[in-house]
Formats: structure tokens, C-alpha cells, sequence
């Protein structure tokens, strides 16, 4: 398995003009997005790092103190490595660097979350599957339409209704151009959010 700036990860080679970032949630890995990455975007490069840090021998991108309490300044640490490991990966394999799109579930979602607040330059556009709240970003952040769909669960137990919300309006406040979908249902996806982000994704890549 190829390694970059520390992080173990999958390539597979498609469009060298568009790559998705594929961000695993906690206790998966890099192989377990790349399914949900070929329907959302069957011709894209992807992209597919493992977190490189262990929670209970479980991976995760960065530390948290308990469930639903974060290590924010281990989140912006971890973010920057994240970004570092972008520009190498994109270099090594010879990949365009303005046509990134994150593709994150959960704990993934939140560290992509966390790049459009501090590092925004390295997305072209965001698909956040159960993302949080997680902190104010700078006061001169501005994200000029950048695209981000956001899928939350209504009834989903490890995310109360108004932290999606809350990052959608902070976003929107940026200047992003943000899409929030409900689902009824709790923290799993449900095929239907995956059609509608495919749909999405396909609008905003056009």
C-alpha cells in the first residue's frame, strides 16, 4: 500500500481532470469509500487516505475527548497534514489541482468540513455525509460559491438537528453555495441521499 506525508492510502486512476477525496468515518479505512466514490462519480480519479489516528485501534482522521466532543486544535493540525498530503498526491500522480472534491462520511466529513473553513483553497467542491458543528472559522473566510452538499439524518443519534444547520448557515455566511438534505433516518446513508448527491455532483462537475 502506497504511504505520502505519513498517510497510507488507495489510488485509482480515472479523469486526470477531476479527483474525489474519499474520507472514511471512524473504525473504516481507505478501501471502504471507494465504492460509494465509483457511484457517485464512476469516472473520476479517486483518492482514498486513511486517518492517522487510532481511537481504540479504530481510525480516525483526528482526536476526539468523547463522542460528539472534539480535540479541535488536533482537528486544524490534523487538516493541514491533510492538505499537505492533497498537493503531494495530486503531484505524484499527476492529478489536476483545481478539480479536488471531498467526499466524507461522518468523521470524515467533519476534517473535510474543516479544510473549507481554513483551507478552502485545496476543494473545487464538498459532498459531507453526517457532518457537525465544529468551530468558528476566520473572520475573513470567503468561499466565492464553492458547492457543498450536505446529507444529515433527522433522527440520527450522535448528531443533534441544529449542528448541521449551524455549519450550513456559517458556510452560507462564506459566500459557498450550500445544498442541506434530510433524511428521516439516523447516522447510516440510505441509497436514496447517495442518488440525490450523484445527481448533484454530476450538476455542479458539468
Amino acid at each position: 500500500m502506497p504511504e505520502l506525508e505519513g498517510f497510507t492510502y488507495r489510488f485509482e486512476p480515472g479523469a486526470p481532470d477531476r479527483t474525489l477525496l474519499l474520507l472514511h468515518g471512524t473504525g473504516a479505512d481507505e478501501n471502504d469509500l471507494l465504492p460509494l466514490g465509483r457511484l457517485l462519480d464512476e469516472g473520476a480519479a479517486m483518492l482514498s487516505p486513511r486517518g492517522r489516528v487510532l481511537e481504540n485501534g479504530m481510525p480516525r482522521f483526528f482526536r476526539r475527548f468523547a463522542d460528539g466532543v472534539l480535540d479541535i486544535e488536533d482537528l486544524k493540525a490534523r487538516t493541514q497534514e491533510l492538505a499537505s498530503f492533497i498537493e503531494r498526491a495530486l503531484r505524484e500522480h499527476g492529478l489536476a489541482k483545481d478539480n479536488v472534491i471531498a467526499i466524507g462520511y461522518s468523521n470524515g466529513a467533519n476534517i473535510a468540513a474543516s479544510m473549507l473553513l481554513s483551507r478552502p483553497s485545496a476543494l473545487r467542491a464538498a459532498v459531507l455525509f453526517r457532518p457537525m458543528y465544529l468551530y468558528e472559522p476566520e473572520s475573513d473566510l470567503a468561499l466565492g460559491g464553492l458547492p457543498i452538499f450536505i446529507a444529515s439524518g433527522r433522527r440520527d443519534p450522535l448528531i443533534p438537528v441544529e449542528e448541521p444547520e449551524r455549519l450550513a448557515g456559517i458556510l452560507r455566511d462564506a459566500g459557498a453555495d450550500v445544498t442541506l438534505e434530510w433524511s428521516d433516518g439516523g447516522h447510516p446513508l440510505e441509497r436514496r441521499e447517495v442518488d440525490t448527491a450523484r445527481a448533484w455532483l454530476a450538476r455542479v462537475s458539468s
